[in-house]
């Protein structure tokens, strides 16, 4: 059933200045649904502001060349003292905040999620959440004509952005006959397939190939193929010449092993501890990555864990061999 978005649309109607904000590590989806809401926002008279807690990956640079639009958020918040609302897409927990989420706890500020993961926190104020949904960009589709506006040209790309890569590119499970349509609305209003796939997927950097080609070289299987997963160290970085945004597709690899049934990748972060991706064909990997402190969807989730990336991965690689067996 649609979600009901005119408590949302009251919300956007009381405040000018919103601050549209995203997960650390932004995608395609948030990105794409924060710049498309915007728009919409913009076209109405309002000031929204856009921001990132965490560093714009560099395949997404071409959405901002200049960075006139997509900000930093860092430390306290005080360059945000302006906003008189917050609009959280593509998460609804704190842990996928950063520091914005130690700015959520602390300032009164009104604020609404909007989502589409299972995993959730409580971060007060209205709350818009739709598991169904195959991406955010959806839920901005959606924000977007129930306030009125048909989709820009820009906004359409945007949109056609986070549907395509929330269903990667349309071959996950997520990917209905009502995602197509979706589609297929958003290329009539615009949005252009060809450019974004080569910008997004035929447009990489030496170093990021470089540094796939380690992932690769490190894959390994367990439980007689059914599990494969694979790891970047900090150290992947220097060697290669590479930087942390671009590990997002390296699920893919493990993922497309014969007869795997669970994909793994275990990256080291600049911070201390370690990223865990989780990908499945059937099993519920949300379960499994809420128990190391995050979550996501069912056959999609990941985690961040403050422990050294070996112990974390034979306790990740013991939790999964038992799920499996108890499956």
């Amino acid at each position: 059933m649609p979600l009901d978005w005119s408590p949302l649309t009251d919300f956007l109607a009381r405040h000018d200045r919103p601050l549209l904000m995203t997960h650390i590590r932004p995608d395609a989806d948030g990105l794409g649904a924060q710049l498309a809401l915007r728009d919409a926002l913009v076209r109405l008279g309002k000031k929204p502001r856009v921001a990132i807690a965490s560093k714009l990956p560099p395949r997404y640079e071409f959405l901002d060349p200049r960075r006139e639009v997509i900000e930093d958020f860092r430390g306290h918040g005080e360059a945000f003292a302006d906003c008189d609302g917050v609009v959280v897409l593509d998460t609804g927990t704190y842990n996928q905040l950063g520091d914005f989420g130690d700015y959520l706890k602390t300032r009164p500020v009104p604020r609404a999620v909007v989502d589409h993961h299972r995993t959730q926190d409580d971060l007060g104020g209205l709350k818009f959440v739709d598991t169904t949904a195959e991406s955010t960009g959806r839920l901005a589709y959606e924000i977007t004509r129930a306030l009125g506006l048909t989709p820009t040209p820009v906004a359409a790309n945007h949109l056609f952005m986070a549907v395509a890569t929330d269903t990667g590119w349309f071959r996950h499970p997520n990917a209905t006959a009502a995602t197509f349509a979706l589609a297929a609305e958003l290329v009539a209003l615009g949005a252009n397939p060809t450019d974004l796939y080569e910008r997004l997927y035929e447009a990489a950097p030496l170093a990021r190939l470089k540094l796939t080609g380690v992932a690769i070289d490190r894959l390994k299987t367990r439980v007689g193929g059914r599990v494969a997963y694979t790891e970047i160290m900090l150290a992947d970085y220097a060697a290669t010449g590479a930087v942390p945004g671009d590990t997002e597709d390296l699920i893919t690899f493990p993922r497309s092993v014969e007869n795997v049934e669970v994909a793994l990748v275990f990256i080291e972060q600049p911070g201390g501890g370690t990223k865990i991706s989780f990908r499945a064909r059937a099993l519920d990997v949300s379960k499994l990555a809420e128990r190391f402190g995050g979550g996501g969807h069912k056959l999609a989730s990941g985690a961040r864990v403050e422990r050294p990336l070996p112990q974390v991965r034979d306790e990740v690689l013991s939790a999964v061999e038992a799920a499996l067996a108890a499956a």
